[in-house]
């Protein structure tokens, strides 16, 4: 039996798909639906069961026996969310009681963490898990310091080894994930998904101004990681139970938010046509130019899987699903 946590949400959803299609059956969705379309990120999956958040230590008792992995993907996710404690009890607290679970239980423990961890970027984008590299990281937002409380707490306890830990862990600092089944994240969308009906529509894409002399307007730089990626790093991590360690999933390649806009006008055979409006003053002082994830560490372990390039899994993405009257995974 696995257990997905999020498994309704975004990359939960894909990773659940990316099991199935691996020919595994006992899968255990932990998520809220909601009274939205959430439900439909899974209505294509044959499911062992779908149990809340509260009652999922229940259920792992019970079947703890059972129970196999553990992929941690729900959180909390949204970096605006203001709701500190709220954010302690989804990110923290749940996280620390999964870890210490799994090491109890012998179960395999695989939980995303996060790009926002490397805050500014000031001390670059290494997943060097040491606990003096880690400590030099500043987070500019609550969720990505919940994210980098539970990476320093849980290197801690592996190198000290004065408590139990899990017999196969892993930390995953997602970068700009995109792609299917993140429809139903408002605000928290990739910046694809939000650009796709504007586009759709005739209307030019609009990106923000820039307001750093180093960057063009729209030449801010994100590692835009395809969904199918992480999904692809995930199963083989679950293929591969002597790997553990805290790795960075991204494509490795930075990319400015123009190539990603005129490559979903060239997906859907457009001339590009982008307009710069100003950023929000809230979003200046916290606004990074540029991330890049160093996978490195990820391919010394032995991943050795090409990362789709930005052209190929923008138009996977839109004409294989957003375009499609289904585009859910």
């Amino acid at each position: 039996m696995i257990i997905i946590t999020g498994g309704a949400g975004f990359i939960g959803s894909n990773l659940v798909a990316g099991l199935e299609q691996k020919g595994l059956t006992d899968l255990v969705v932990c998520d809220w639906l909601g009274n939205d379309d959430k439900w439909r990120n899974i209505a294509k999956r044959e499911l062992r069961d779908i149990v809340p958040p509260e009652h999922l230590f229940d259920y792992l008792e019970e079947h703890a026996d059972k129970v196999e992995a553990i992929f941690h993907m729900g959180a909390i996710s949204s970096t605006t969310e203001t709701d500190v404690d709220l954010i302690i009890d989804s990110n923290i607290t749940l996280t620390n009681l999964l870890w210490q679970w799994c090491a109890e239980n012998d179960v395999r423990f695989i939980y995303a963490s996060s790009a926002a961890t490397y805050g500014n970027g000031d001390e670059g984008f290494n997943d060097d898990d040491s606990l003096e590299h880690l400590k030099k990281l500043k987070p500019l937002n609550p969720y990505g310091w919940s994210k980098h409380l539970c990476d320093r707490r849980i290197s801690r306890i592996v190198r000290e080894g004065v408590e139990k830990k899990p017999r196969q862990w892993a930390g995953l600092k997602f970068f700009n994930v995109y792609g299917p089944n993140e429809y139903h994240k408002g605000d928290q969308m990739s910046v694809l998904c939000k650009l796709y009906p504007q586009i759709i529509a005739g209307a030019a894409a609009r990106l923000f101004k820039s307001d750093n002399a180093g960057y063009e307007d729209g030449g801010q730089i994100r590692d835009f990681v395809y969904v199918g990626d992480c999904v692809s790093v995930m199963l083989w991590l679950y293929d591969n139970p002597h790997v553990s360690g805290l790795f960075n999933v991204g494509s490795g390649k930075g990319r400015s938010f123009k190539d990603l806009a005129e490559a979903a006008f060239r997906a859907i055979g457009k001339e590009p046509k982008i307009t710069y409006v100003d950023m929000p003053d809230q979003l200046k002082e916290k606004y990074q130019y540029f991330t890049e994830a160093n996978i490195d560490t990820l391919r010394a372990a032995g991943y050795n899987a090409e990362m789709t390039e930005l052209e190929d899994g923008v138009c996977d993405y839109i004409q294989h699903y957003m375009g499609t009257q289904d585009p859910y995974k």
